[in-house]
């Protein structure tokens, strides 16, 4: 069998107890999620006003990212996937609706989608292509109405990296399906 270690940053889906010495949780703009949260101390919060990532800071982020897949790789993991998915923070710098950037990583589906392919570059280049994969997840609650232009922009930079594999997800995890009325 092979085992892989999945990377990810929950961004905005986050609580400040959870960190205390980074403050705020990041995201591609200041939008809180609905919801609510669980604290350091296991009681449930509403979300916080997360604060925009600035643009200085990615390259911190994408050395975090490599180092993780290197120790990951030392480790003695096959492989490394990264999440991409589920409202975490990639996929919150793909949606309009929760990246509000005027910048580079936001605004028209090539810069949202930057983040996503400068993560996976790095990653790519610090372990190898064939030992990555990506998890993403097109149709979520927490996704755009009509994801379609978005993930086929994605699929087809992630159709040039020769990835090990991309899984892809329907919905949430953890919840029961919300039926609409005809889909039974």
């Amino acid at each position: 069998g092979k085992i892989v270690l999945q990377l990810w940053h929950v961004g905005r889906i986050s609580h400040s107890s959870l960190h205390p010495e980074d403050g705020l949780p990041v995201a591609p703009s200041a939008i809180a999620p609905t919801g609510q949260v669980y604290t350091a101390t296991w009681q449930l919060a509403d979300y916080e006003t997360p604060r925009e990532l600035a643009v200085s800071e990615i390259p911190a982020l994408l050395q975090a990212y490599r180092h993780a897949a290197t120790m990951a790789k030392q480790a003695g993991f096959d492989g490394v996937e990264v999440h991409a998915a589920n409202g975490y923070l990639i996929d919150q710098f793909l949606r309009a609706d929760s990246n509000h950037r005027t910048d580079a990583y936001g605004g028209s589906i090539e810069n949202r989608a930057r983040l996503l392919k400068e993560v996976m570059t790095a990653v790519c280049e610090e372990i190898g292509a064939g030992r990555c994969g990506i998890r993403i997840s097109p149709v979520t609650p927490a996704s755009d109405a009509a994801p379609q232009a978005l993930f086929e922009h994605v699929a087809h930079f992630l159709g040039t990296l020769a990835l090990a594999y991309v899984h892809v997800i329907e919905g949430s995890t953890g919840a029961a399906r919300d039926y609409q009325q005809g889909d039974q």
